[in-house]
């Protein structure tokens, strides 16, 4: 017997944020609901700030990538696009200098995004814009849930690889594209068993040995690093500028390497002011036959790791 299934609604944003700036870009600066938003796109924010002052003006969010502290800012409209809008998103992106700018809207014409679009073929390769469309869904009675559509985007592809041409300083040389590739594939990997995808592989691979992995908190990440020198995969805990946090899980050292092996590395970064626990496994990564046998483990450990760190944040 088929089991009833109930139906999916749109609900009208106005009936959840009344308000453009003290509801919406409240609700969304905190960081729980800017992650939602942050995952979508693949990348990682920190140091949010709403109603950041551009001269007369003030861009609804304000923050930094994570791993490059390039400005990233946020423009929020619950209506369709307009003129008005756009220029406010170029006038705040100018005052900040910034390199992500993101325009979060209910609905757009198509003039609009055919202008992100030309900026996203014409502007310099580390500036990024995008065009996303919010909406609430809901499931009969159910507390309505955000969804974010990505409509425009920077072509990730052909960016990446003039991004990682640059700090070649020529091309790409084969293990960053390999290492790329790793990464692609292990989100495949992960996406076409369902039934082990407990881990959020949101970020958009890149040409590097780490892939980062965002679990509910900017006080922390998770990232899995390919590491062709030591002939090494792994996972780590990176903690960012906050020894109180390490020092209590250094207190329960015992249980979490009960949970996680008695292999687990925990390092002190005074260079960095960060901390890291690390797990690691040896392999050869230029053998892709035993790829999979790779994304297994790490899609094990990232599970594991997410489960046993989370409670601490």
């Amino acid at each position: 017997m088929i089991k009833e299934l109930g139906q999916l609604k749109i609900v009208d944003l106005r009936s959840v944020w009344g308000h453009e700036a003290l509801h919406f870009t409240r609700w969304l600066a905190r960081e729980e609901n800017i992650n939602i938003l942050a995952d979508e796109l693949g990348v990682e924010v920190e140091n949010l700030k709403p109603e950041e002052s551009a001269g007369r003006y003030s861009v609804d969010i304000l923050a930094d990538e994570v791993n490059t502290k390039r400005k990233v800012i946020i423009e929020n409209q619950l209506e369709s696009t307009d003129h008005k809008h756009l220029g406010q998103l170029l006038t705040y992106a100018s005052a900040h200098e910034a390199s992500i700018i993101i325009w979060v809207v209910k609905d757009y014409t198509e003039e609009h995004k055919q202008a992100i679009d030309w900026f996203n073929r014409h502007m310099p390769e580390d500036i990024s814009f995008f065009l996303v469309k919010i909406e609430l869904w809901q499931i009969g009675h159910s507390v309505p849930a955000p969804k974010f559509n990505i409509i425009c985007q920077p072509n990730a592809w052909a960016k990446t690889i003039k991004k990682a041409a640059n700090q070649e300083k020529g091309s790409p040389s084969d293990l960053k594209l390999l290492q790329q590739r790793f990464w692609q594939s292990l989100k495949e990997y992960v996406n076409d068993k369902p039934e082990k995808n407990n881990v959020n592989y949101g970020r958009t691979p890149r040409p590097q040995h780490w892939y980062d992995i965002s679990f509910g908190t900017s006080k922390a990440n998770l990232a899995l690093t390919f590491n062709s020198r030591s002939s090494q995969i792994g996972c780590e805990l990176y903690i960012k500028s906050d020894e109180d946090m390490f020092n209590k899980i250094l207190l329960d050292k015992e249980k979490v390497q009960s949970e996680l092996g008695s292999d687990l590395e925990f390092q002190d970064l005074p260079d960095s002011m960060a901390f890291r626990i690390i797990k690691t496994h040896e392999c050869d990564l230029f053998d892709e036959n035993k790829w999979n046998e790779y994304f297994e483990w790490l899609n094990t450990q990232a599970a594991k790791f997410q489960k046993t760190f989370k409670k601490y944040f």
